[in-house]
Protein backbone atom coordinates (compact mmCIF):
# COMPACT_ATOMS: atom_id res chain seq x y z
CA UNK A 1 0.00 0.00 0.00
CA UNK A 2 1.03 3.24 -0.55
CA UNK A 3 0.66 5.38 2.37
CA UNK A 4 1.21 9.40 3.33
CA UNK A 5 1.96 10.85 6.73
CA UNK A 6 0.01 13.69 7.66
CA UNK A 7 1.30 15.02 11.28
CA UNK A 8 3.02 18.60 12.64
CA UNK A 9 5.50 16.47 14.86
CA UNK A 10 8.37 16.11 12.81
CA UNK A 11 10.30 13.41 14.74
CA UNK A 12 7.04 11.25 15.51
CA UNK A 13 6.59 11.68 11.38
CA UNK A 14 9.62 10.58 10.35
CA UNK A 15 9.84 7.69 13.23
CA UNK A 16 6.53 6.43 12.06
CA UNK A 17 7.50 6.71 8.00
CA UNK A 18 10.80 4.46 9.78
CA UNK A 19 8.25 1.74 11.25
CA UNK A 20 5.80 1.54 8.32
CA UNK A 21 8.69 1.14 5.96
CA UNK A 22 9.28 -2.02 7.62
CA UNK A 23 6.21 -3.53 7.46
CA UNK A 24 5.68 -5.91 4.18
CA UNK A 25 3.90 -4.09 1.36
CA UNK A 26 3.49 -0.66 2.76
CA UNK A 27 5.79 2.23 1.14
CA UNK A 28 5.62 5.42 2.92
CA UNK A 29 4.86 8.12 -0.54
CA UNK A 30 4.57 11.08 1.40
CA UNK A 31 5.06 13.17 4.26
CA UNK A 32 3.29 16.72 5.20
CA UNK A 33 2.98 18.94 7.90
CA UNK A 34 -0.25 19.55 8.24
CA UNK A 35 -3.29 19.09 5.69
CA UNK A 36 -3.05 22.10 3.43
CA UNK A 37 0.49 20.70 2.80
CA UNK A 38 -0.68 17.32 2.26
CA UNK A 39 -3.58 18.64 -0.32
CA UNK A 40 -1.09 20.66 -2.13
CA UNK A 41 1.13 17.40 -2.84
CA UNK A 42 -1.56 15.01 -3.31
CA UNK A 43 -2.01 14.87 -6.89
CA UNK A 44 1.60 13.91 -7.56
CA UNK A 45 1.36 10.83 -5.79
CA UNK A 46 -0.75 7.28 -6.03
CA UNK A 47 -2.37 7.13 -2.29
CA UNK A 48 -4.35 4.36 -0.74
CA UNK A 49 -4.15 5.28 2.64
CA UNK A 50 -3.56 8.51 5.02
CA UNK A 51 -2.36 8.51 8.65
CA UNK A 52 -3.80 12.04 9.43
CA UNK A 53 -3.11 13.64 12.88
CA UNK A 54 -6.59 14.97 14.31
CA UNK A 55 -4.80 18.61 16.02
CA UNK A 56 -2.52 20.42 13.34
CA UNK A 57 -1.62 24.06 12.67
CA UNK A 58 -3.45 26.13 9.16
CA UNK A 59 -5.64 22.77 8.19
CA UNK A 60 -6.59 20.30 11.34
CA UNK A 61 -7.38 16.50 10.59
CA UNK A 62 -11.07 16.97 10.49
CA UNK A 63 -10.77 19.70 7.98
CA UNK A 64 -8.14 17.62 5.65
CA UNK A 65 -10.85 14.45 6.04
CA UNK A 66 -13.90 16.03 4.49
CA UNK A 67 -11.70 17.45 1.78
CA UNK A 68 -10.82 13.91 1.01
CA UNK A 69 -14.21 12.13 1.39
CA UNK A 70 -15.41 15.01 -1.02
CA UNK A 71 -12.37 14.91 -3.93
CA UNK A 72 -10.64 11.53 -3.15
CA UNK A 73 -13.09 8.74 -2.22
CA UNK A 74 -11.06 5.72 -2.81
CA UNK A 75 -8.31 6.65 -0.33
CA UNK A 76 -8.51 5.04 3.23
CA UNK A 77 -8.40 7.27 6.38
CA UNK A 78 -6.47 6.56 9.56
CA UNK A 79 -7.20 8.79 12.09
CA UNK A 80 -3.37 8.84 15.08
CA UNK A 81 -4.04 10.87 17.66
CA UNK A 82 -3.79 11.56 20.89
CA UNK A 83 -7.26 13.41 21.26
CA UNK A 84 -9.98 10.06 22.49
CA UNK A 85 -12.82 12.38 23.61
CA UNK A 86 -16.18 10.73 22.62
CA UNK A 87 -16.69 14.34 20.81
CA UNK A 88 -13.37 13.97 18.58
CA UNK A 89 -14.65 9.66 18.11
CA UNK A 90 -18.40 11.05 17.19
CA UNK A 91 -16.60 13.76 14.49
CA UNK A 92 -14.07 11.05 12.84
CA UNK A 93 -17.63 8.43 12.87
CA UNK A 94 -19.76 11.43 11.01
CA UNK A 95 -16.98 12.80 8.48
CA UNK A 96 -16.13 9.09 7.23
CA UNK A 97 -12.97 8.15 8.15
CA UNK A 98 -11.89 4.24 8.16
CA UNK A 99 -10.62 4.14 11.64
CA UNK A 100 -8.94 5.48 14.77
CA UNK A 101 -5.40 4.67 16.21
CA UNK A 102 -3.85 6.18 19.23
CA UNK A 103 -0.77 7.33 19.92
CA UNK A 104 -0.74 5.45 22.90
CA UNK A 105 -1.39 2.40 21.11
CA UNK A 106 1.45 -0.43 21.04
CA UNK A 107 3.46 0.36 17.61
CA UNK A 108 3.14 -3.57 16.34
CA UNK A 109 -0.23 -2.88 16.19
CA UNK A 110 -0.39 -0.32 13.57
CA UNK A 111 0.39 -3.06 10.69
CA UNK A 112 -2.66 -4.93 12.08
CA UNK A 113 -4.51 -1.79 12.18
CA UNK A 114 -3.62 -1.03 8.28
CA UNK A 115 -4.32 -4.68 7.30
CA UNK A 116 -7.68 -4.76 9.14
CA UNK A 117 -8.82 -1.14 6.90
CA UNK A 118 -7.81 -2.99 3.91
CA UNK A 119 -9.71 -6.24 4.25
CA UNK A 120 -12.61 -4.76 6.68
CA UNK A 121 -13.10 -1.46 5.37
CA UNK A 122 -12.36 -0.06 9.35
CA UNK A 123 -10.76 -0.38 12.16
CA UNK A 124 -11.21 0.63 16.30
CA UNK A 125 -8.46 -0.42 18.68
CA UNK A 126 -9.95 -2.33 21.61
CA UNK A 127 -8.42 0.10 23.97
CA UNK A 128 -11.39 2.71 22.83
CA UNK A 129 -14.07 0.64 23.77
CA UNK A 130 -15.52 2.68 26.34
CA UNK A 131 -14.99 5.65 24.72
CA UNK A 132 -16.88 4.16 21.48
CA UNK A 133 -19.86 2.71 24.00
CA UNK A 134 -20.07 6.26 25.14
CA UNK A 135 -20.18 7.31 21.42
CA UNK A 136 -23.02 4.99 21.21
CA UNK A 137 -24.81 6.39 24.32
CA UNK A 138 -25.07 9.64 23.11
CA UNK A 139 -25.66 8.68 19.58
CA UNK A 140 -28.56 6.54 20.67
CA UNK A 141 -30.13 9.92 22.19
CA UNK A 142 -30.64 11.11 18.31
CA UNK A 143 -33.21 8.46 17.91
CA UNK A 144 -35.48 10.62 20.67
CA UNK A 145 -36.17 12.35 17.44
CA UNK A 146 -37.04 9.26 15.23
CA UNK A 147 -41.04 8.01 15.15
CA UNK A 148 -40.64 4.02 16.08
CA UNK A 149 -42.19 3.36 12.47
CA UNK A 150 -38.57 4.91 10.93
CA UNK A 151 -36.75 2.69 13.42
CA UNK A 152 -38.56 -0.58 12.20
CA UNK A 153 -38.08 0.58 8.56
CA UNK A 154 -34.52 0.90 8.57
CA UNK A 155 -34.15 -2.51 10.30
CA UNK A 156 -35.97 -4.10 8.10
CA UNK A 157 -34.20 -2.49 5.07
CA UNK A 158 -31.20 -5.18 6.11
CA UNK A 159 -31.36 -8.83 5.18
CA UNK A 160 -30.77 -11.62 7.41
CA UNK A 161 -27.49 -12.60 5.72
CA UNK A 162 -26.22 -8.95 5.43
CA UNK A 163 -26.91 -8.43 9.38
CA UNK A 164 -24.99 -11.76 9.24
CA UNK A 165 -22.16 -10.38 7.38
CA UNK A 166 -21.79 -7.08 9.42
CA UNK A 167 -21.51 -9.39 12.21
CA UNK A 168 -18.36 -11.29 10.91
CA UNK A 169 -16.87 -8.01 10.01
CA UNK A 170 -17.22 -6.87 13.12
CA UNK A 171 -15.35 -9.97 14.31
CA UNK A 172 -12.54 -8.56 12.35
CA UNK A 173 -13.28 -11.20 9.03
CA UNK A 174 -12.46 -10.70 6.25
CA UNK A 175 -14.43 -10.90 2.98
CA UNK A 176 -12.11 -14.04 2.10
CA UNK A 177 -13.09 -15.59 5.58
CA UNK A 178 -16.51 -14.27 5.20
CA UNK A 179 -17.02 -16.29 1.98
CA UNK A 180 -15.67 -19.58 3.42
CA UNK A 181 -17.72 -18.93 6.70
CA UNK A 182 -20.82 -18.53 4.40
CA UNK A 183 -19.80 -20.68 1.77
CA UNK A 184 -20.16 -18.34 -0.97
CA UNK A 185 -17.94 -16.35 -3.33
CA UNK A 186 -15.54 -13.32 -1.94
CA UNK A 187 -17.60 -11.33 -5.14
CA UNK A 188 -20.88 -12.08 -3.71
CA UNK A 189 -19.43 -10.67 -0.14
CA UNK A 190 -18.28 -8.07 -1.74
CA UNK A 191 -21.57 -7.43 -3.43
CA UNK A 192 -23.54 -7.56 0.01
CA UNK A 193 -21.20 -4.89 1.62
CA UNK A 194 -21.53 -2.51 -0.98
CA UNK A 195 -25.41 -3.41 -0.77
CA UNK A 196 -25.35 -2.74 3.35
CA UNK A 197 -23.71 0.87 2.91
CA UNK A 198 -26.33 1.57 0.35
CA UNK A 199 -29.13 0.55 2.59
CA UNK A 200 -27.92 2.43 5.56
CA UNK A 201 -26.28 5.42 3.97
CA UNK A 202 -23.05 4.91 5.30
CA UNK A 203 -19.95 6.14 3.60
CA UNK A 204 -17.61 3.95 5.12
CA UNK A 205 -17.93 0.16 6.87
CA UNK A 206 -17.91 2.35 9.96
CA UNK A 207 -20.97 3.82 9.35
CA UNK A 208 -22.54 0.70 9.14
CA UNK A 209 -21.40 -0.58 12.28
CA UNK A 210 -22.63 2.66 14.51
CA UNK A 211 -25.90 1.83 12.46
CA UNK A 212 -25.60 -1.46 13.21
CA UNK A 213 -24.74 -1.33 17.06
CA UNK A 214 -27.77 2.20 17.34
CA UNK A 215 -30.05 -0.41 16.57
CA UNK A 216 -29.10 -3.33 18.10
CA UNK A 217 -28.67 -5.39 15.55
CA UNK A 218 -25.41 -6.46 17.10
CA UNK A 219 -23.95 -5.54 20.91
CA UNK A 220 -21.03 -3.59 21.36
CA UNK A 221 -18.95 -6.42 23.37
CA UNK A 222 -18.69 -8.06 19.52
CA UNK A 223 -16.63 -5.76 18.17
Amino acid sequence: MKVAIVDDHQLFRKSLAHLLNSFDEIDVVLQANNGKEFLNSIDEYEIDLVLLDIQMPEMDGFQTCRVLKDKYPNIYILIISQLTTKESIHRVMELGAHGFFTKNSDPNQLQNAIVSIKENGYYFGNELGPVIREVMLWEKKSLANVSEETVEIDENCLTTREIEIIKLVSNGKSSKEISEILNINVRTVETHRKHIMEKTNSKNFIGVVVFALKYQLIALEEI
